[in-house]
């Protein structure tokens, strides 16, 4: 979908089209396509990053190919492509959620709300559970290298089907349908206290930004104590909850900022100063973390509260600058970049068994794995938007999808 803004009062507005500008004619509608551009870039980054993962081996997975021995830096590259992107990507897909909830929200019931909520999640989700995971699962019918995503157990033969069944990247999903009811109930609980249709045009100060920074670094800390990174804890599916304050701080933060008009009134040296700051923090903190070896995980260690403090630094510094970069360079839209913007949602619900299966047909093409990820991407990604073109183009799934 595309998004507009547009200068009216917020309960006519839908969130998911519409972002209102600062002092712009009433009812005038301006298309803007940065947030578009944006969820397109994402999009591709976790089809790369779970390339990545099938190349470097680095967690449980469908289908992996584990870089040699010999074969250091390729297994380095990945270890810090996988970590960094993980640090923020996913909670930028849930801070533009939490942004365009409360408008969509307001031009509804909170019943039609959650209905719709229902259909364009739910859907997807059933349909990779029982179609999209199985499909991807027969790796080990075709390979005899193991993989395995998250509690999945690979199918070995077809009476495992069943335990073949599992939400994989769909997580992302189901927590927004948790967040959704979240803010319903919330909404309910404040109904008649505040006047809601309110919008401001308060960008956030410097000071606001360091607290929430220092705030969630704490809250990560404290987190990976009781859940270590990469510890799974059979609850939806979800493939790690270390991440669970970042996912729910990010969409609240969302919500807040469309309140406050902040993707269109954010400064552009905030930006700026947003990427020096995750290039500092990547620069003095992250090799630090690491230095500990896995000691960076989670248990309370001093490694593990400089990770945390990297990874909200980075997270908040990147979201910052990647808002106002796109919002001054990429604000517009030709045919090609509307239909990859139309396929985005569909590629991310069908990528895995896509990327998996055309790994598994790469496997007798002897390469170094820096080189296999390359042309896995090269052909990988557009393989997956022409097959997301075909998927919109069954009876009512452009309607979901």
């Amino acid at each position: 979908m595309s998004y507009y803004q547009e200068q009216t009062s917020a309960a006519s507005v839908d969130s998911n089209t519409s972002l209102a500008r600062p002092g712009s004619p009433a009812g005038k509608r301006v298309r803007i396509f940065f947030l578009d551009n944006l969820r397109v870039a994402l999009t591709v980054l976790v089809v790369l990053h779970h390339l990545a993962v099938i190349y470097g081996a680095t967690t449980a997975f469908y289908y992996v190919e584990p870089p040699g021995p010999q074969d250091r830096l390729a297994s380095l590259v990945f270890l810090v492509f996988v970590l960094f992107n993980q640090a923020y990507f996913m909670g930028f897909f849930f801070l533009i959620s939490g942004y365009f909830t409360p408008g969509s929200f307001e031009r509804k019931t909170p019943g039609t709300f959650y209905k719709d909520r229902l259909v364009r999640l739910g859907i997807p989700t059933l349909a990779y559970v029982f179609v999209l995971s199985p499909l991807a699962s027969i790796s080990p019918l075709l390979s005899p290298t193991p993989g395995n995503f998250f509690h999945l157990t690979p199918l070995a033969s077809w009476q495992q089907f069943p335990e073949a069944l599992g939400v994989g990247p769909l997580w992302f999903a189901e927590m927004l349908l948790i967040f959704d009811l979240g803010y319903i109930i919330w909404r309910w609980l404040i109904r008649g206290r505040v006047q809601i249709g309110e919008r401001t045009s308060r960008p956030p100060t410097y000071l606001a930004v360091g607290l929430f920074i220092l705030g969630l670094a704490l809250a990560n800390y404290m987190m990976c104590i009781v859940v270590p990174m990469g510890m799974f804890i059979p609850i939806l599916g979800f493939p790690t909850l270390s991440f669970l304050p970042q996912y729910l701080s990010f969409f609240v933060l969302g919500a807040i900022a469309f309140r406050q008009n902040w993707f269109l009134t954010i400064p552009g040296s905030m930006g700026k100063i947003g990427f020096v700051a995750a290039g500092l923090a990547t620069l003095v903190l992250f090799p630090l973390a690491l230095s500990g070896g896995t000691a960076f995980l989670g248990h309370g260690t001093w490694q593990s509260a400089v990770y945390a403090l990297w990874d909200s630094t980075f997270s908040v510094g990147i979201c910052l600058g990647a808002i106002t970069l796109f919002r001054r360079f990429f604000n517009r839209q030709n045919r090609f970049d509307r239909m990859l913007s139309q396929q985005s949602f569909t590629v991310y619900i069908i990528h895995i068994p896509i990327i998996v299966l055309f790994a598994l047909a790469l496997r007798g093409f002897h390469a170094e794995a820096l080189l296999k990820f390359a042309l896995a991407a090269l052909v990988g990604v557009p393989l997956c938007y022409a097959l997301a073109s075909l998927v919109r183009k069954i009876p009512f799934a452009s309607k979901i999808l």
